[in-house]
């Protein structure tokens, strides 16, 4: 697969399709790669990849941190993944696209329609993430690894997650850094050598400023309603993606379109065509 380095850190991807650019920031929390578009809970059901490359270059990629992407210690916010998006924009060398985003995902994509807003024909939010249960449980996940960190050093965080091929979400104790510490010896070195209490500050850190509100995470309310971008939500409907978070979004974002289907409806037959009709309106 192509990759491009953005703003020092390589980033994997994949192109299919002919058509105007659609930018896709992939499902899957902690975990978000390419493949989660095709083997991951609803986006297996409805096989999006299967339809949307017929009238659009899906444009794939590993977020940072994930996949075959490499990543960095820093206070990682969500603008640090707008500036991968936008990144990966400027070298495919389109300047507009339209934008989709699943999952955590969906976050990202606001922020960047907030960063960004000239750069955005449309933007489809798959299943936001939101809600009081999904905010308490990402930070007990940051919890247990700043636990696990601060009683047995970063060179046994290296151990572990070196030990087995679970996420972060299978595995909280390894903490968002486990793809990058396998994918290279040079970042796994440096990781543990890493001065253990700067590190813990700068986890504690990205987790209150990802997952600071029991709603959609992504973006401030005042500043998505300041924006004229044509918009999709589909809503899921359990404890990592609350129905209230795909609301807040339609609340938030003028004119947006709320398909108003429980997930069991949303099928292949179903999905990619409302999708599709969505971005042929635009």
């Amino acid at each position: 697969m192509p990759s491009a380095v953005i703003d020092g850190i390589e980033t994997n991807y994949e192109l299919r399709g002919e058509g105007p650019p659609l930018l896709m920031y992939a499902p899957g929390g902690f975990d978000a790669q390419i493949s989660k578009w095709w083997d991951l809970g609803v986006y297996k059901r409805i096989r999006l990849l299967d339809h949307l490359p017929a009238r659009f270059t899906c444009i794939l990629f590993d977020r940072r941190e994930n996949g075959r992407s490499g990543g960095r210690v820093e206070r990682i916010g969500w603008d640090h993944f707008v500036a991968q998006g936008a990144g990966l924009l400027d070298h495919l060398g389109h300047e507009r696209a339209h934008l989709m985003g699943g999952c955590m995902g969906c976050a990202p994509v606001a922020a960047f329609a907030v960063r960004h807003p000239e750069r955005v024909l449309s933007m489809v939010h798959y299943w936001p993430v939101g809600g009081a249960h999904y905010r308490i449980n990402a930070h007990q996940r940051f919890a247990r690894h700043m636990a696990f960190a601060e009683e047995n050093g970063l060179g046994a965080v290296v151990d572990l997650v070196r030990s087995h091929d679970k996420n972060f979400s299978a595995d909280p104790r390894g903490g968002p850094w486990g793809d990058t510490i396998r994918n290279s010896d040079t970042f796994a070195e440096a990781y543990a050598a890493l001065d253990l209490g700067r590190y813990l500050l700068t986890v504690r850190g990205m987790v209150d400023g990802l997952f600071d509100r029991d709603t959609a995470p992504g973006a401030d309310a005042e500043d998505l309603m300041r924006l004229d971008i044509p918009s999709l939500i589909v809503p899921g409907a359990d404890k990592a993606h609350a129905t209230s978070a795909a609301r807040y979004l339609q609340e938030c974002l003028e004119g947006s379109v709320y398909w108003d289907v429980p997930p069991e409806a949303q099928t292949e037959d179903t999905a990619p065509a409302r999708i599709l009709d969505f971005l042929g309106s635009v």
